[in-house]
């Protein structure tokens, strides 16, 4: 196959057309939202080309027609230049207070671009001027594209610097509001990030803004979908896997009516790597604070999860939802509806945010860096391949021999389960915690190759206590029809020892 250029991590649209670099035409999207409503937000998980978006649309609006030749926009727009006020948070310094500042700089870098002189104080009153500016200047209503406008606030929703967050949001909102009353002058406002507003927020002033990102219509805005990888990329198709590159990259869905795509970023990784799968969109970074809510809250259940719809929207710094983040930030996707009930059904998207979720939610729930999980791993599908109780025992506490003293003292046998669930999980065996029966809930049904496992877990009692309860409510009687051999396993942690003490299989 030809060497082909790919934009791998490239946000410059001018740039990776006119070096020759694979490009996916999104310019549709475009075309029909510059002409039918003026204000839009959208929100997308990281490095899932929402920069390139804003770098094409600011490209449409400074009339450079040529750079879209052969793209679905090309004859469809008259391609007038307009006066553009761009920011990306992701650029700007609001570190030490700085946010004000940086965006002070900024305005007066656009202005001086524009041989404007801003004479004004105040942020926000130097962001009205500027749009007037602009405006008399070029006899022109105004472009605002503003980037990952949620970049100051997501740096800072550890518990610890949580007041950082709330400044910054004042900032934000402050500087926004200007928006309102200069609609007489602007042409387009798009701004995107991450995380989606909830209805009191920086933009509560914007009530006319429309939220892109639910919406059927435009699913597929960001994102690589079949067709389009079947479209662009016929000779690499041609050597690798369809099925499995399907399995590890695709997956992300942001309306029940749309169509699943691909991490863009996953994608053009794999195919610079030659066909290497790996967790490339995963290594760029997870904010260790989604890692900490969830040991906290006990999650550890990402399978079939379901949520309203109202809900799924909210993002309130004070009150953070761990789902809600999760959706937001790409790790969790929608698979299903209930549309009686108005919920959503949300599932990891595919192998790649499966597999490097849980395995560092392992070393988050046993507070550990340097446990090497494939051991573990292992022992446990093997001890589950020749039935051996002590090799389950000891594979187990390997991973128990990781957490901290103060941890092993105030958690509960939910702790625990946890951790057994988790690991698991990693081996991509069926597992089901809490499974409803009815005489009560099962801990834990594994299936693996054929055979049924069911698990109950103490903390500080017996493996015995947990073996009856499995036999006393008949935890196992509706699979007894399917021929399958079954297996009752009790488990029991013992608190004193750090470890578990005893199973009973």
């Amino acid at each position: 196959m030809q060497q082909r250029l790919y934009p791998l991590g490239q946000q410059d649209f001018p740039g990776i057309i006119t070096e020759g670099r694979v490009y996916v035409d999104k310019t549709m999207h475009a075309h029909r939202l510059i002409t039918t409503n003026k204000y839009y937000f959208l929100s997308r998980p990281r490095r899932f080309g929402k920069s390139l978006f804003v770098s094409m649309l600011e490209t449409i609006f400074l009339g450079k027609q040529e750079l879209f030749k052969g793209m679905y926009i090309y004859d469809k727009w008259p391609f007038e230049p307009y006066p553009i006020i761009s920011l990306s948070f992701n650029t700007l310094a609001y570190e030490n207070n700085q946010l004000d500042e940086s965006i002070k700089k900024r305005l007066h870098f656009i202005a001086a671009s524009n041989a404007i002189e801003l004479k004004t104080e105040e942020t926000k009153e130097k962001f009205e001027e500027l749009i007037k500016g602009l405006y008399k200047k070029y006899n022109k209503n105004v472009v605002i594209l503003i980037d990952e406008y949620d970049k100051p606030l997501i740096d800072y929703l550890d518990k610890s610097n949580l007041h950082k967050a709330l400044e910054n949001r004042d900032i934000l909102k402050r500087f926004y509001s200007v928006l309102k009353d200069a609609d007489q002058y602007l042409k387009l406002v798009f701004i995107t990030g991450v995380s989606k507003f909830s209805k009191v927020s920086i933009f509560s002033d914007l009530n006319n803004i429309t939220d892109l990102s639910i919406d059927a219509a435009y699913n597929e805005i960001c994102g690589i979908s079949q067709r389009e990888l079947e479209d662009n990329f016929t000779e690499e198709l041609k050597i690798y896997d369809k099925e499995k590159i399907r399995k590890w990259y695709n997956g992300y869905r942001f309306h029940t009516k749309g169509e699943t795509v691909y991490n863009p970023y996953s994608l053009l990784s794999f195919f610079v790597k030659s066909g290497d799968y790996q967790n490339f969109w995963y290594t760029t970074g997870t904010p260790t604070f989604l890692m900490k809510m969830c040991r906290e809250q006990h999650l550890y259940k990402f399978e079939e999860i379901s949520i309203n719809q109202d809900e799924l929207g909210n993002f309130d710094i004070e009150n953070l939802k761990i789902i809600p983040i999760l959706f937001q930030t790409g790790y969790l996707t929608i698979v299903g509806e209930d549309p009686l009930f108005r919920n959503y059904t949300l599932s990891f998207p595919n192998t790649e945010v499966r597999e490097s979720y849980l395995r560092q939610l392992v070393d988050t729930y046993i507070d550990s860096s340097s446990l090497s999980s494939a051991n573990i791993l292992q022992d446990l599908i093997k001890s589950l391949q020749i039935q051996d109780k002590e090799l389950m025992k000891s594979a187990i506490n390997k991973a128990f021999a990781q957490i901290p003293y103060d941890l092993w003292q105030k958690e509960n046998e939910q702790y625990y389960h946890a951790i057994v669930h988790l690991l698991f999980s990693l081996l991509n065996v069926y597992i089901f915690s809490e499974v409803h029966t009815q005489q009560g809930r099962a801990d834990a049904i594994v299936i693996y190759e054929d055979q049924i496992y069911c698990m109950e877990f103490k903390l500080d009692q017996s493996a015995q206590d947990a073996l009856d309860q499995i036999k006393s409510r008949g935890y196992t009687e509706r699979f007894r029809d399917t021929g399958k051999p079954i297996h009752h396993i009790g488990i029991n942690f013992s608190s004193e020892q750090k470890k578990v003490d005893d199973i009973i299989w």
